[in-house]
């Protein structure tokens, strides 16, 4: 499963691509060098709270939006690493898990 870093920057690169933006034209619109914002798409680079700001504002989205990126993530690979996670849980965790999973299923009903 991709990395914060990694789905940060593919959310980035997807919505500067809904606004057709090159990245040469999203970087001039930011303040920024294309190569730090082809680097923050990549997953490479984080950048600080007032760059994600003017991101936001560039792209007409509030800054949660840009934090909304789960649907890029591949419920395969999440299954995948949901059950690595839990094979070292002991007895008590895993039963903990179960009920906690049966209350999801009830819930979503």
């Amino acid at each position: 499963m991709p990395s914060g870093n990694k789905l940060f920057g593919k959310r980035i690169k997807e919505l500067r691509e809904a606004k057709k933006l090159t990245q040469e034209q999203f970087a001039e619109k930011v303040n920024l060098e294309y190569q730090t914002i082809s680097r923050i798409e990549t997953g490479y680079y984080f950048t600080n709270y007032k760059n994600i700001e003017n991101i936001a504002r560039v792209l007409d989205v509030p800054v949660d939006e840009l934090f909304k990126f789960s649907h890029l993530i591949d419920p395969e690979q999440l299954k995948s690493r949901i059950i690595s996670e839990i094979k070292c849980f002991n007895l008590a965790q895993l039963q903990f898990c179960y009920k906690f999973i049966m209350n999801l299923k009830e819930f979503n009903r």
